[in-house]
């Protein structure tokens, strides 16, 4: 890999974008590469959750690539964002939970490489926009449609058709980054967050995803249903039964295994 860096520790996964002559912005070779390294991850039974942040002090993601979609027609523009969205799902659809330490700027496709992940933790000079309207186009990789169901309608409107800029407690304002750090608490603070989610009962973490995720598209009582069998599933387990029975014991919980 050349635009993403890897990094393992225990049951936690770090990937850095990691393209600083484009203030780390998305083209098609470092979308390639965060497919295939999402499709090698979601295979590994020993990740527990994942951190996506991006390499330097100034950017968490810069955007799309705009030298690469300057001379597009429409086909091919709507070939790249299928491609974009469909990475973008992999990060939505990833089996464990998956944390964007935004460092920086987040701006367009950064925004909803942002908005794709479950949580949202960012510095305090990190700032969000999307500025595609002032461009002539729309967001592409699926900002119109999670931004309105993170933060609701009308906040979608402002930011995308004024192209505001908010800083990083604006954000958390509204519901879209779940807290602010100082910038050199940033990755720390996303280790801490991903350590206590690795320390829970990994079946029963990705069966709770599965659960948000899935219901969001559902009615309620469909949902309903759906997280009736997420519940079930995790009394399949080795980890549920040892857990529970240490429990009423008064015992410690012993370590999870994943089964």
């Amino acid at each position: 890999m050349t635009c993403i860096k890897f990094d393992r520790k225990g049951h936690v996964a770090q990937l850095t974008i990691e393209r600083p002559e484009g203030l780390n912005a998305l083209n098609k070779e470092l979308l390639q590469e965060l497919s295939a390294t999402l499709l090698q991850l979601a295979d590994d039974g020993q990740i527990r959750a994942l951190i996506i942040t991006g390499a330097g002090d100034k950017a968490f993601v810069a955007g799309a690539d705009i030298a690469e979609m300057a001379d597009m027609d429409r086909n091919r523009a709507e070939i790249f964002a299928r491609f974009g969205n469909r990475v973008m799902s992999q990060v939505s659809s990833f089996p464990v939970p998956v944390i964007a330490a935004v460092n920086g700027f987040a701006l367009g496709g950064g925004f909803e490489l942002a908005l794709a992940c479950d949580l949202r933790i960012a510095s305090a000079k990190a700032s969000f926009a999307f500025p595609e309207t002032g461009l002539g186009i729309t967001p592409g990789f699926g900002g119109t449609q999670r931004l309105a169901r993170l933060a609701g309608p009308m906040t979608a409107f402002d930011l995308i058709m004024t192209g505001r800029r908010i800083r990083a407690s604006e954000a958390k304002e509204l519901g879209i980054v779940l807290e602010v750090t100082e910038d050199k608490e940033l990755l720390e603070r996303a280790w801490e967050i991903a350590g206590l989610i690795a320390q829970k009962a990994p079946v029963a973490v990705r069966e709770a995803k599965r659960a948000i995720i899935e219901g969001l598209d559902l009615t309620l009582m469909e949902g309903l249903s759906l997280e009736q069998v997420c519940f079930g599933r995790c009394f399949e387990t080795e980890d549920q039964k040892n857990a529970m029975v240490a429990f009423l014991k008064k015992e410690p919980i012993p370590e999870f295994q994943g089964e």
